[in-house]
């Protein structure tokens, strides 16, 4: 069988060349304003160095030719081992699972222990709209449980919107997703 693009695709640290390639993954979709207000290529060299910031860990998704086509990535709190965890996908790569298996990954190395080569957190969460059927899936694709809802949580195009929260312990089950390997 001839593997397809999305076998290809694989992870690495976010680099600060990566800005057109992010700037891009903002103008492919709308809904990617939620991300940020990323409209220019200044804009996304700040968002390339936000990313970057010794309280991130920014993972790149890479089509075969080395290119970001989304992201996965972690705000750290080093003091309670935790991180909210977040994801986006330029909109031409989506629909494919691509984003599940990366955050399957990204997720899976987040609750390592340091000295098994991971990063050491214990606890991962993230919230998504209620809505967004699409980011519920990655989720719980990754193995994130849900833990409740925000009502009214965030302001969307003058309308409040409820949002699930979802979290992954270190002792939760591995999920089944085949994730992405690493470059």
């Amino acid at each position: 069988m001839q593997p397809t693009a999305d076998d290809r695709c694989a992870l690495r640290p976010v680099r600060t060349s990566d800005a057109p390639a992010v700037l891009a993954a903002f103008r492919s979709a709308a809904d990617m304003a939620r991300q940020g207000g990323v409209q220019t290529l200044e804009q996304a060299q700040e968002q390339v160095a936000w990313l970057r910031a010794p309280q991130r860990r920014a993972v790149a998704i890479v089509d075969q030719d080395d290119l970001l086509v989304g992201l996965v990535a972690i705000s750290v709190d080093e003091d309670n081992r935790s991180g909210w965890f977040f994801y986006w996908l330029h909109a031409g790569h989506r629909g494919r699972g691509l984003a599940a298996r990366a955050a399957a990954t990204v997720a899976e190395h987040a609750l390592t222990p340091s000295d098994e080569g991971g990063w050491g957190l214990e606890r991962l969460e993230l919230g998504h709209r209620v809505e967004n059927a699409g980011s519920g899936a990655v989720a719980r694709a990754a193995g994130f449980v849900h833990e409740g809802t925000e009502r009214g949580k965030f302001l969307v195009d003058g309308l409040r919107r409820d949002v699930h929260v979802m979290g992954r312990l270190r002792s939760d089950p591995a999920p089944p997703t085949a994730g992405l390997p690493w470059r």
